[in-house]
């Protein structure tokens, strides 16, 4: 979907103050959610949370393991995120998270945060994804999953807001597209 949200200024429930925009992050392993994120969030002067932090354990035992998460794995992590999100709502503030949000319910739910919740799907060649993951230090997730998340993924629909970009961009390109795209201002004045 390539809904442009540059003009999405609503009002809250109350009519006063447009609502927070809050960016979800969402790909599978490997397209560059967090290096995305993280230099997004900087240009944006906003806060930033990693969808991993929100994982029990248990979650990121079974995936290191190889195991793919189950529906009932992933609901509590999707809620926390989603309170995440609305508590940064409350304070004022759009928030940037990444989270894979494979699924069409998946994103319903995080879409029920305060605020307004806008997808960016990064994506790319599943071989680009692969050769990414490998490169990877220091995460849970190896590259025998891509294929389990690449069958799961639900790309967005055009009822959804978001959009889809091309990850074999620079990050820097990428994130000069978000902004380009979304009403959020680049405060580091480079844009």
């Amino acid at each position: 979907m390539d809904t442009d949200v540059s003009s999405t200024d609503r009002p809250d429930d109350a009519g006063n103050q447009p609502l927070p925009q809050h960016l979800v992050v969402m790909g599978v392993a490997g397209s560059g959610k967090t290096t995305v994120a993280t230099l997004l969030a900087q240009r944006l002067g906003t806060e930033y949370a990693e969808a991993d932090r929100f994982h029990p354990q248990a979650n990121i035992d079974k995936m290191s393991a190889g195991t793919p998460l189950t529906d009932d794995d992933r609901w509590p992590w999707l809620e926390a995120i989603r309170d995440w999100l609305s508590s940064e709502a409350e304070a004022g503030r759009s928030g940037v998270v990444t989270c894979s949000a494979l699924k069409r319910t998946y994103r319903d739910l995080l879409r029920t945060a305060r605020g307004e919740v806008c997808f960016v799907h990064l994506d790319g060649a599943p071989e680009l994804l692969a050769e990414r993951m490998q490169h990877r230090s220091g995460h849970f997730m190896p590259t025998s999953l891509l294929p389990s998340q690449l069958a799961t993924l639900e790309p967005l629909a055009d009822d959804e807001l978001g959009f889809t970009l091309d990850v074999s961009a620079t990050p820097e390109q990428v994130v000069d597209e978000i902004l380009a795209r979304t009403r959020l201002s680049d405060t580091s004045g480079t844009h």
